[in-house]
């Protein structure tokens, strides 16, 4: 069965409690604290498989999560890391939140491995908390919570050249007749039920990858037929070829068809319905035109050619007018960007963190009036799930300072420009 989408929920694993307890060693009075860190959880990690073309592995099982991390031990042993877990999926798999619909990560292109949930980050021991006034700390760091979030994945096939047009008209037999896909032809009304692919070979040329789009019926774009399931597999082709029944067999216009079916991909999405179109009339071979009446062909060129969108008259099962079709679509493709759409990052699952209400304290350090002290729960959450070492966890964490109101917060108690501000661990100058 071919599946294109699924809705399945994923959870990180939850940081390891950090562990209290003393050294008791024979010969050494009042042994000091040795409570060892708890191990990181694992993280959920999204990665490509070549192998794989649908996502019928995530239809029937829905909640995937990676190991939480073990609390640390006694003699400052360090609790074991959680195991991520690695979701496999097909290239051109595009990964949302399930709430809002943004999109996290598009698995195409040079994006083949993603960590999408992260792990908690493991406790502290009490082994850091020794002071000179405090040598009995009988406190450990918890772990930080796992992460937890529905998503939706939705393949949008990856094909340079997308096959449109109605039911019946010839596409699954003109993708036979020019590449190896197999598909199931057959004189139905209803439609082709999943994205076939086929790889077009031309002498003298790179060649191309083709999709046959089914569903495209007029109201597709409103849920109509199954137009809608498949609209989305034609995102990221750079030329549509219209396949129109020229010779009406079943008695529909030709020029009809195709003016609906560029209105269902306008209502659908204007940007792909200015992608470059080329028109195959199809069925020639049973073209049957009575004394004094206009050629369809003809007719097509002067309705379509002043728009440019040029005709090709083809017979999908002799085979005649294929190659120049195919050259056209080559010499199209060689003029465009090579460049396939990949759908940018919409949400960071790290935002999760800014609409958490967790408590946290701004206050000057009573022996520096330069230096600013910011901790509570929400700051230990946060630093756990931000790498501020990497060019994108910095500026997560400097939206967080903004979004969450801690920066107007410094301003009111006074904060000013190359003052020092520590959250735990953390030390930067404040700057405007």
């Amino acid at each position: 069965m071919f599946a294109d989408r699924a809705k399945i929920l994923i959870r990180s694993g939850k940081g390891g409690d950090g562990h209290v307890s003393f050294r008791r060693e024979l010969f050494v009075p009042n042994g000091g604290p040795d409570g060892g860190d708890g191990g990181k959880g694992g993280d959920v990690i999204f990665e490509v498989d070549e192998g794989l073309n649908t996502l019928v592995d995530y239809r029937h099982r829905r909640k995937f999560s990676a190991t939480d991390g073990e609390p640390g031990g006694k003699r400052r042993c360090h609790g074991g890391n959680g195991a991520d877990i690695v979701l496999k999926v097909p290239e051109g798999t595009v990964i949302m939140d399930a709430a809002s619909g943004k999109v996290i990560a598009d698995m195409s292109g040079d994006n083949r491995r993603q960590v999408v949930l992260k792990g908690g980050k493991g406790g502290n021991g009490n082994m850091h908390y020794a002071t000179a006034t405090m040598q009995v700390p009988k406190y450990a760091q918890p772990g930080q919570p796992a992460q937890e979030l529905e998503v939706r994945m939705e393949l949008k096939v990856i094909a340079d050249v997308g096959l449109v047009g109605f039911p019946n008209v010839g596409k699954s037999t003109l993708l036979s007749r020019v590449t190896n896909a197999e598909p199931k032809i057959a004189n139905y009304h209803f439609t082709t039920l999943s994205p076939n692919l086929g790889v077009v070979d031309l002498e003298g040329c790179s060649g191309f990858v083709i999709a046959d789009i089914p569903g495209l019926i007029e109201g597709a774009s409103e849920g109509v037929g199954l137009g809608h399931e498949f609209l989305r597999h034609i995102e990221r082709t750079r030329v549509m070829i219209h396949v129109v029944d020229v010779a009406s067999t079943e008695g529909r216009d030709p020029v009809d068809d195709i003016n609906k079916i560029n209105k269902e991909l306008e209502a659908y999405n204007p940007e792909i319905a200015k992608r470059p179109q080329i028109i195959a009339a199809n069925k020639t071979d049973a073209i049957y035109v009575e004394e004094g009446e206009e050629d369809p062909v003809e007719r097509l060129k002067k309705e379509f050619e002043p728009k440019g969108i040029p005709v090709y008259p083809i017979s999908a099962v002799s085979g005649k007018g294929l190659k120049e079709l195919l050259y056209a679509v080559q010499k199209k493709l060689d003029e465009l960007p090579k460049e396939r759409m990949v759908f940018e990052q919409e949400f960071f699952p790290e935002d999760m963190l800014l609409a958490e209400n967790l408590p946290y304290t701004v206050e000057q350090d009573p022996e520096d009036e330069h230096r600013f002290i910011i901790e509570g729960p929400k700051i230990e959450k946060m630093l756990g799930y931000t790498n501020l070492d990497s060019e994108k966890g910095f500026a997560f964490f400097q939206r967080f300072l903004k979004d969450t109101g801690i920066l107007d917060e410094l301003e009111q108690a006074g904060i000013q420009e190359g003052d020092t501000v520590k959250m735990y661990g953390f030390e930067f100058d404040y700057y405007k």
